[in-house]
């Protein structure tokens, strides 16, 4: 099937929403697999770090993300200091989110946009035919829904993906406060 004969079957509008769902959709599964694999390492590592402060050190190591955020200053670690690093670290690692929350949302307005006007330009072509039977609307109207399909079938993993990875973030932040609450507890 070439380009020609797919613009036959389907208007231009709904080959551009078809086109645009794609896009979304490939971007939606890099932005889950990039920030999956470094969100899943930093929850590993910071674990680790966690049990290193628990173990007594009392240091914080230079390649925590509270420690990464924290390079170049020579103070001693305040909680205020500690917090400031926990927030940009979360800020670091929680970059993407906000697309898949926007595809979750938009997409199956986008399909919806499609299927509209795909039925439309059928209707208005059924118009110039009087004989407007089941047959004959029955495949259009099927044509037209698959736009809709396509924005529900992008917004469906954006949003799951979406989910799962703030779930993953939270866990990543409820280390990182372990953390801070270690290094701010009085020595004894």
């Amino acid at each position: 099937m070439n380009f020609f004969t797919l613009l036959d079957n389907y208007g231009v509008i709904t080959i551009v929403v078809l086109s645009w769902l794609s896009l979304y959709f490939i971007l939606v599964l890099w932005i889950f697999i990039y920030r999956y694999s470094l969100i899943v390492a930093a929850l590993s590592y910071e674990k680790r770090c966690l049990e290193t402060l628990l173990g007594g050190r009392n240091t914080l190591p230079q390649n925590s993300l509270l420690g990464s955020n924290l390079i170049g200053v020579d103070k001693k670690l305040t909680e205020p200091m500690l917090q400031y690093a926990l927030d940009k670290a979360i800020k670091d690692v929680t970059i993407g989110l906000t697309f898949l929350a926007i595809v979750a949302s938009t997409a199956p307005f986008i399909g919806l946009f499609g299927t509209v006007v795909e039925i439309l330009e059928a209707f208005s072509k059924l118009g110039e035919n009087s004989k407007a039977t089941l047959d004959v609307i029955a495949p259009v109207i099927s044509k037209a829904l698959v736009a809709t399909a396509a924005g529900i079938l992008t917004a469906i993993p954006a949003y799951s993906f979406n989910l799962f990875l703030k779930r993953k973030v939270f866990e990543l932040s409820t280390y990182l406060q372990l953390q801070i609450n270690v290094l701010v507890s009085p020595k004894t």
